[in-house]
């Protein structure tokens, strides 16, 4: 699936991919439509239904990932919402394995988040994922998103790597795809980001439901320093 003889810079994505994806869907999809519709006085099915609406117009986008974005819209505590829900925020089954196998084989590993820096600071502080990685990164740093190419440019200025020598791993096509067209080599997507759903077929991409499998290459291959 992947040749990890070549591999010595792994850039992750989080949610989905490193963290369940359950918890964010919980929030968007649920949570965060039963406070806005008892701040708004409408039904829940009204407030996901507006909720929805305005999630799909900015997708892709900063402002669709900025929780200032979505405290300003809703007039609602984002973050203070966020966690009254936070006991679902949680490492992957399968990332710990990962992760430290791809620490001790000696490779850099990065993460990519297109996540709010409150978000990541919450999300260190339930699961501490920050003692898996070389060096965490929010794209709100960069003023971009990971969905476009300026992203990466700016990533590759502040964090030189090799795209011949780097793979990339996360749940999102389109973003993926960006990476791909930046010329980034080795791409993986992630199949089932939310444990509460079933898993996608996915044919553009290589693509794993459990990290597990990769372990024995991986340390098959470790980097030479």
């Amino acid at each position: 699936m992947l040749d990890w003889s070549e591999i010595e810079t792994v850039l992750l994505d989080m949610d989905g991919t490193i963290l369940d994806l359950h918890f964010d869907n919980h929030f968007w999809l649920e949570h965060l439509p039963l406070r806005y519709a008892q701040q708004q006085q409408i039904s829940i099915e009204q407030a996901r239904e507006d909720l929805t609406s305005h999630y799909e117009k900015v997708s892709g986008t900063i402002a669709w990932y900025c929780l200032d974005y979505w405290a300003e819209q809703t007039q609602l505590p984002i973050n203070d919402l966020k966690r009254e829900v936070q006991h679902l925020i949680a490492l992957r089954d399968d990332a710990h394995d990962f992760l430290t196998a791809l620490r001790n084989t000696g490779r850099e590993v990065i993460l990519v988040t297109n996540a709010h820096p409150d978000s990541l600071s919450l999300k260190i502080e339930r699961t501490a994922l920050d003692r898996y990685f070389d060096k965490l990164y929010s794209t709100h740093e960069f003023g971009a998103t990971k969905e476009s190419q300026t992203l990466w440019q700016r990533l590759q200025d502040k964090q030189p790597f090799k795209n011949n020598k780097t793979l990339f791993v996360d749940d999102n096509l389109d973003i993926l795809t960006s990476a791909q067209t930046y010329g980034i080599k080795h791409l993986l997507a992630v199949a089932n980001p939310d444990s509460q759903k079933n898993s996608r077929t996915i044919t553009q991409f290589p693509a794993i439901t459990d990290f597990s499998s990769l372990l024995a290459e991986i340390n098959a291959n470790p980097v030479s320093l």
